[in-house]
């Protein structure tokens, strides 16, 4: 007797667009187009979920940077200051306060000058 694939094969295959949804042209629509795409996607995503990390920490940076120029240090200065003041808060934590609480973060500043002379 003849085995016939359809249920197996029109699942795979609803699978695979289900995944295309919302791609433009084609690619929605037929299969062949439809699995290169989302492989390729599927390749964009992982990527994209490393690269979203050191997207966010240079974020961060920048932004701590900025705060820390207006308390007169340098990014650099500022986090050496802290490390030897013994404070040991996280970089997303240090940007929200020096946007959301400048009075804060001048705190912190005031004491990574501290930590910076007692060690000179």
């Amino acid at each position: 007797m003849r085995v016939k694939r359809g249920v197996k094969a029109r699942t795979r295959r609803n699978r695979v667009l289900d995944l295309a949804k919302g791609f433009r042209g084609r690619s929605k629509n037929t299969i062949r187009q439809a699995t290169q795409r989302v492989e390729k996607s599927l390749v964009y995503q992982y990527r994209d979920r490393k690269a979203r990390k050191r997207d966010f920490r240079s974020l961060w940076i920048t932004r701590i940077g900025a705060a820390a120029r207006n308390c007169g240090l340098s990014y650099s200065r500022f986090m050496h200051g802290l490390a030897l003041s013994g404070v040991e808060i996280d970089r997303k934590v240090l940007a929200e306060l020096g946007a959301r609480s400048p009075e804060v973060f001048a705190e912190l500043a005031e004491t990574a000058k501290a930590g910076l002379q007692k060690a000179a």
